[in-house]
C-alpha cells in the first residue's frame, strides 16, 4: 500500500454541498465540542470500572491510562493540525486515507469507520435496555425479545427527529450532553469522598493470574479506545462547522473534558474495591460502586444516567454514521443516491442504509446472544484502520512541509509520529481475533466500491489497489473457516 499519494488518482471530488438550513449558521465551537463529547461518553465510561479491573490491576491501569492519554491527545493534536493544514479536505476519516492512497483505501477507511458506528449504536441500544432491565426485568440484559423491541422503538423515533435538520439534532445532542456529564461529576464527588487509599495500594500490580504487567496493560487498550471512539468527530462533520478552526479546538477541548471523566471513574472505583471485587461486579458497575460508597440510591442514579447517556451517544453516532457515508458518496467511492438529501439538509437515504443495519444486527443478538462487550470490542477494531491512515497521512505531509509554515514543522512531525507509533500499537493490541473478525466485514465493501465505479463508468481497482483487495479477501476467508469450525466466535 503505497504511503503517499499516486500520480494517478483522481483529485477529490467535492461532497454535494450541505443545504441551505445547514450551512446558513452552521455548528459553532460549542455544538461541535458538545458533538465530540457526545460521541466519547455513551455508555462505556458506565462499565469502565469492571472493564478495566477484568485484566488488570491497579498499576497497569495507571500505565496504561498513560499510554492511552499520551496516544489519543496525539490523535487529537493529530486531527486539529490536519484541520489546518488541509481545510479543503472534509470528513477527514475518508479524506485523508484517499490523499494517502488512493480511492479504494479511501474508501475502506469510510465503510469501516461507519460499520464501527453502527455496530457501536447496535452496543448503545443493548446497553440501554440493559440497565432499563434493573427496573423492568422483562428487558434482562438488553437482548431479549422485549429489549429488541423496544430498542427498535427507539431507533426509528431518534431516526425520524434526526431527519427534521441536522443543525436540530445537533442541538438536542448539546443539551443531552450536558444532562449526562451531571451524574458522572455527582458520581466523583461521591466516590472521591468514600476512597481509601489503601484498598487503591492492595495488590497494586495484580494477581499472577492476570499476567505480566504487559499483558494487563495490552489488556487495557480495546477498553481505553472504545471510550474514546468519537474523538474524531469534529472533523467527521467538518464540513457543516461554521468556522473552520473549530474543528481542531472542539476535538483537543472534548479530548480534554472526557481525559478528566474516564480518568477519574476508572482510578477512584479502585480506593472502593479491590481489583478482584471491581471485576467481578455486574455492568454498568459505576451502579455498584456507587452504591457501596453512598447506598442504593447510587445505584438508581446510575441507572438513570447511563440510560440518558446512551441516548446522547446514540444521537450522536447516528450522525456521524451518516456523515461517514454522505461525504464519500459525493467523492464517488460510493453509490451516488448515499449522497442526496432530503429538504433539511439531511443525508435521508445514508440514514436509512444506516439504521436498517442497526435494526438487523439488533434481530442477531436475538439469535447470537451477543454481549454488549463483544460489541463495543468488534467497534473498537474495525475503526483501528481509519485512525491509522490518518496518522501516516500526517506523518506523510508533515514531513513535505505541506499545507502550512515549515516553522510548524517541529512541532507537528513528532505529534504525527507518535499519533502512528500509537495507532500500530492498538493494532498489537487488539489481537489476531478481532482483526480477522474485522476483515470479514470490510471484505463485503468491496461490491459497494464496484457499483460506485460501474455507476461512472470508471475502472474499479488499479493494481496496488488490487493488492489491498486480495489481502482484505484472504483474511476474510481464513476468518469465515475460522468461524465455520468454531475456532473463532464474537
Amino acid at each position: 500500500m503505497a504511503l503517499s499519494q499516486s500520480t494517478n488518482v483522481a483529485p477529490i471530488a467535492a461532497a454535494p454541498a450541505p443545504s441551505r438550513s445547514t450551512t446558513a449558521s452552521g455548528l459553532g465551537l460549542g455544538l461541535l465540542v458538545a458533538l465530540v463529547v457526545g460521541s466519547i461518553i455513551g455508555s462505556g465510561i458506565f462499565g469502565l470500572p469492571q472493564n478495566m479491573a477484568a485484566g488488570a490491576g491497579a498499576g497497569a491501569i495507571l500505565i496504561g491510562w498513560t499510554v492511552t492519554g499520551v496516544g489519543m491527545l496525539m490523535l487529537a493534536l493529530l486531527y486539529q493540525m490536519l484541520a489546518l493544514r488541509k481545510p479543503d479536505l472534509n470528513n477527514g476519516v475518508y479524506a485523508y486515507a484517499r490523499a494517502l492512497s488512493g480511492e479504494y483505501v479511501g474508501f475502506n477507511s469510510a465503510w469501516g469507520y461507519w460499520v464501527s458506528a453502527w455496530i457501536g449504536n447496535v452496543g448503545y441500544l443493548v446497553a440501554a435496555f440493559g440497565a432499563l432491565g434493573y427496573f423492568f426485568p422483562a428487558f434482562g440484559e438488553g437482548n431479549t425479545p422485549a429489549a429488541v423491541i423496544g430498542a427498535s422503538i427507539v431507533l426509528w423515533v431518534i431516526h425520524a427527529l434526526v431527519l427534521r435538520g441536522i443543525q436540530g439534532a445537533a442541538v438536542l445532542n448539546a443539551v443531552v450532553t450536558l444532562a449526562k456529564v451531571v451524574p458522572l461529576l455527582l458520581f466523583i464527588v461521591l466516590v472521591a469522598l468514600a476512597f481509601k487509599l489503601d484498598t487503591f495500594q492492595l495488590n497494586f500490580w495484580g494477581d499472577a493470574k492476570l499476567g505480566s504487567v504487559l499483558d494487563q496493560v495490552k489488556s487495557t487498550m480495546l477498553v481505553t479506545v472504545w471510550v474514546f471512539i468519537g474523538i474524531e468527530g469534529a472533523s467527521v462533520y467538518s464540513a457543516r462547522a461554521r468556522n473552520r478552526a473549530d474543528v481542531g479546538r472542539a476535538t483537543v477541548f472534548g479530548f480534554l473534558i472526557c481525559l478528566g471523566l474516564l480518568m477519574a471513574v476508572s482510578l477512584l472505583s479502585l480506593g472502593i474495591y479491590t481489583q478482584p471485587e471491581l471485576a467481578g461486579l455486574k455492568n454498568p458497575s459505576m451502579a455498584g460502586v456507587l452504591e457501596k460508597a453512598v447506598g442504593s440510591w447510587g445505584a438508581v442514579l446510575i441507572y438513570v444516567g447511563l440510560i440518558v447517556s446512551v441516548g446522547g451517544g446514540f444521537l450522536a453516532w447516528m450522525l456521524l454514521a451518516a456523515e461517514s457515508l454522505f461525504t464519500p458518496a459525493g467523492g464517488g467511492v460510493m453509490p451516488a443516491w448515499l449522497a442526496r438529501q432530503n429538504d433539511e439538509g439531511v443525508p435521508a437515504n445514508a440514514l436509512w442504509l444506516t439504521n436498517t443495519m442497526v435494526q438487523l444486527f439488533l434481530l442477531v443478538t436475538l439469535v447470537s446472544k451477543a454481549s454488549y462487550l463483544a460489541l463495543i470490542s468488534l467497534s473498537t477494531a474495525m475503526i483501528l484502520v481509519p485512525y491509522l491512515f490518518s496518522a501516516i497521512y500526517g506523518f506523510a505531509i508533515t514531513r513535505r512541509g505541506e499545507g502550512s509554515p515549515a516553522v510548524q514543522r517541529s512541532t507537528d512531525l513528532p505529534v504525527a509520529a507518535l499519533a502512528t507509533v500509537y495507532c500500530l500499537w492498538l493494532l498489537y493490541a487488539a489481537g489476531l481475533k478481532y482483526l480477522l473478525l474485522s476483515a470479514l466485514l470490510y471484505a463485503p465493501g468491496a461490491v459497494v466500491y464496484l457499483w460506485a465505479k460501474k455507476e461512472r463508468a470508471e475502472r474499479p481497482f488499479k493494481t496496488q489497489e488490487f493488492v489491498v483487495l486480495a489481502l482484505l479477501a484472504l483474511l476474510a476467508a481464513v476468518a469465515a473457516y475460522m468461524l465455520g469450525t468454531h475456532q473463532l466466535s464474537l
